[in-house]
């Protein structure tokens, strides 16, 4: 199978390695709109060879992995939808879903209505708190999540497709509709990435800022490592997800009004009571949460 990959970051760099690992994949034709990680991807061996556009990565493809941030997906759709053959299975790896699938069936079904059939759109849950092609890795997607967000024209027999190269990269699949999805990774992906790197901007923004991280320990790495993460791709995740996002945001703005009034209070029951229930969750998740 050949397969175009559009967006040679973190997230398609180890597909590409994983998927032609497992032997489903025997070459790999890149693009990207950053040269410099094209040309890092081809001496890396993530790709075989560089295409000059993402319309020629895709003209002999057997399978198009769109690996760009989300808020370029309409765009790359559009630079596509000409020249991808009407055979090809055609995925991504968007944090949103219900963006991408506008973005496709506007894009796609405009020059063939085939293409958009053979979309499937979905969202490896796996990554590193680096981003770059220097950081892929072949076992990113073992034991983690896949989900695919299939929708009522989705072919039948790519959405198993792309389901079963999937699970060749180790990962265990699911299913979800494109608005629970959106609804579910606002609150435990798209929110916690935000609270980090407002936690790490405002404290680096302090006069004194570069002494308190000076002093910082676990718990502060813990909590903040994901704000290392590419700030485009999640400022467009922010974006395209704005509805859920605003929704999460404003009940964990409420909490916090709530706990500052309690702080003020000096209320240590009404604090403990939160802390109390975040607590036994924490530990109620623990394996889930905790697994690598």
């Amino acid at each position: 199978m050949k397969l175009a990959l559009i967006g040679v970051g973190l997230i398609g760099g180890s597909a590409a390695i994983a998927w032609r690992r497992a032997g489903v994949v025997s070459e790999v034709v890149g693009f990207d709109r950053d040269r410099a990680a094209l040309q890092r991807a081809q001496a890396l061996g993530v790709i075989d060879r560089a295409a000059p556009s993402a319309g020629e990565a895709v003209r002999a493809a057997d399978l198009v992995l769109l690996a760009v941030p989300v808020g370029a997906m309409r765009s790359t759709f559009a630079a596509i939808a000409a020249t991808v053959p009407a055979h090809a299975l055609i995925t991504d790896v968007g944090s949103t879903k219900r963006s991408v699938i506008d973005a496709a069936r506007a894009e796609l079904n405009a020059a063939s209505s085939s293409s958009f059939r053979r979309f499937v759109p979905g969202h490896p849950i796996a990554g590193r708190e680096r981003p770059g092609v220097d950081h892929a890795h072949g076992a990113l997607f073992e034991g983690k999540l896949f989900v695919s967000t299939p929708v009522g024209e989705t072919n039948a027999d790519a959405l198993a497709s792309v389901e079963a190269l999937w699970t060749a990269a180790g990962a265990k699949v699911s299913r979800m509709d494109a608005d629970e999805h959106d609804r579910v990774f606002a609150a435990v992906s798209h929110l916690p990435h935000l609270l980090a790197f407002a936690l790490v901007a405002r404290i680096a923004s302090e006069p004194d800022g570069e002494r308190k991280l000076g002093f910082a320990g676990a718990g502060f790495r813990d909590f903040t490592r994901i704000a290392a993460s590419n700030p485009e791709m999640w400022r467009d995740i922010s974006v395209a997800n704005r509805a859920a996002l605003s929704d999460e945001l404003r009940g964990y703005r409420a909490l916090l009004d709530e706990l500052q009034r309690a702080v003020d209070a000096g209320d240590a029951e009404a604090i403990e009571r939160v802390f109390d229930l975040a607590s036994r969750t924490r530990r109620r998740h623990a394996e889930t949460f905790d697994a690598e």
